[in-house]
């Protein structure tokens, strides 16, 4: 495995995907470090998520994922709404 060189905070790989942040924050909970997916420390406690190059690729099939189940579960919503028989 090839050393990791660089890694991307969450808001510019926001920018990178053209993606929301607000949208990153809740997909990369579910990121380990096996996928990427680590943390950064700054000054005065600071702490940010950042991703590797490989974790990009886990984050935008994280990201594919989230979106599907999102709209899966306005699918069931809609039809728990409808009617018998309708």
């Amino acid at each position: 495995m090839a050393a990791i060189t660089r890694v991307y905070t969450l808001p510019l790989a926001a920018e990178m995907l053209g993606e929301d942040a607000e949208l990153l924050w809740e997909v990369y909970v579910d990121m380990e470090p096996e996928d990427g997916c680590l943390w950064v420390y700054g000054p005065d406690d600071q702490q940010i998520p950042a991703f590797t190059d490989f974790g990009l690729e886990c984050l935008t099939d994280f990201i594919r994922e989230h979106k599907a189940n999102r709209g899966r579960g306005a699918e069931v919503k809609m039809m728990a709404g409808k009617s018998p028989g309708s």
